[in-house]
C-alpha cells in the first residue's frame, strides 16, 4: 500500500487496505481479528486500562444473557424497542468510560475541542478499521488529556468507508451523531465494541444500540437523519478530501497550525504515541 499524503513512500506499518485495493489483500486483512472483539477477545497489544475494564464488562454482559437482545429485539438489523433518549442504563460495554472520556470537551459537528486551539489534528478513520481502533482506544485518551483538555489542540475527523457496507453505515451514523455534537462518543463506543470486518456487525441494530448508550443523544432523530441529504452528501466530500490527500489507509493523520493543511504524521505503528506527541509539540512550538 502506498503512503497516504503526497508521497509514494511505503507505509511504515501495515494498514487496513483501501476498498480500491485488490480483493486478495482485503481478504488477507480480514483474516486478522481486530484487537478488541465485542465478545471480549484479548488485544494483540497492551490494553489501555479503560479498555481492560470494558473487557470485564463484556464478560458480565454475556453471563447475564440477552439483556440487550430484549431491549433491541427483532434481529441484527432491527431498531424495534429503541429508547428515545440515550442513557448509560443497559448501555453497551464501555458506555460509562466513553461518557467520562469526552465529558466537558466541546464538540461542534466533527470537530472536537476549543475553537481557539492553535494546533489542529486532522484524522482520517474507518469505523471498521482495527488499526483505527487501536489508535483511538490506546493513543487518543492520552492526547485528549494532555492536548485537547488543555485547549492546545483541536481534532477534525474525516470518516471513510474503505472496508465496505458496514463502514458506510457507520459513517452515515457518525455524521448523523455529529448533528447532535456526539460524533466522537459514537465512534469511540463503536471502537470499544468493534467486530470482525464486513461480517454485518455494524448493523442498524448496532447503530441503534450505540446511540441508545450515549446520553442525552436523541436516538430516533439520529436514525432518521442518516438518510437525509445533509448526511449522505458528507461521505462523497470526505472521499474527495481523501483523494486529494492520497490517503491509502487508515488511520491517516495531519498536524499543523489551525487553518493550515498540516504535516503528515508517519506513525511506526497504530500505537506510536511518541511520534504523534513529538509532532504536536513541534507544531505548538512553531
Amino acid at each position: 500500500m502506498q503512503q497516504p499524503g503526497r508521497t509514494t513512500t511505503p507505509l511504515p506499518f501495515p494498514r487496513v487496505p483501501s476498498g480500491k485495493k485488490s480483493k486478495q489483500a482485503r481478504r488477507a486483512a480480514a483474516l486478522k481479528p481486530p484487537p478488541i472483539q465485542s465478545k471480549g477477545a484479548p488485544r494483540r497489544r497492551q490494553a489501555n486500562p479503560r479498555v481492560l475494564a470494558i473487557g470485564a464488562a463484556v464478560v458480565v454482559l454475556a453471563a447475564v444473557g440477552t439483556t440487550l437482545g430484549v431491549v433491541f429485539s427483532g434481529g441484527g438489523n432491527s431498531t424495534k424497542g429503541v429508547p428515545s433518549i440515550g442513557s448509560l442504563a443497559n448501555g453497551l460495554p464501555g458506555a460509562s468510560d466513553v461518557d467520562a472520556l469526552y465529558k466537558g470537551i466541546p464538540q461542534q459537528g466533527l470537530t472536537l475541542g476549543w475553537p481557539s486551539a492553535p494546533v489542529t489534528l486532522v484524522q482520517y478513520i474507518d469505523l471498521q478499521c482495527p488499526f483505527c481502533q487501536e489508535f483511538e482506544t490506546q493513543v487518543m485518551p492520552d492526547i485528549l488529556q494532555k492536548y485537547v483538555r488543555t485547549k492546545k489542540v483541536k481534532i477534525e475527523t474525516r470518516v471513510l468507508d474503505f472496508l465496505g457496507s458496514d463502514s458506510s453505515r457507520g459513517r452515515d451514523a457518525m455524521v448523523a451523531a455529529a448533528q447532535q455534537n456526539k460524533a466522537y462518543n459514537f465512534a469511540e463506543l463503536l471502537y470499544y465494541n468493534q467486530g470482525r470486518e464486513n461480517t454485518g456487525w455494524l448493523s442498524d441494530s448496532m447503530v441503534a444500540q450505540t446511540a441508545a448508550s450515549i446520553p442525552p443523544l436523541k436516538v430516533h432523530e439520529l436514525l432518521a437523519a442518516r438518510s437525509t441529504a445533509a448526511v449522505t452528501k458528507q461521505g462523497p466530500a470526505f472521499d474527495k478530501q481523501a483523494a486529494a490527500d492520497k490517503v491509502g489507509g487508515t488511520p491517516t493523520l495531519y498536524v499543523g497550525k489551525s487553518g493550515t493543511k498540516g504535516k503528515l504524521v508517519s506513525l511506526s505503528s497504530p500505537t506510536d504515541t511518541q511520534t504523534l506527541v513529538t509532532t504536536l509539540d513541534a507544531a505548538l512550538a512553531g
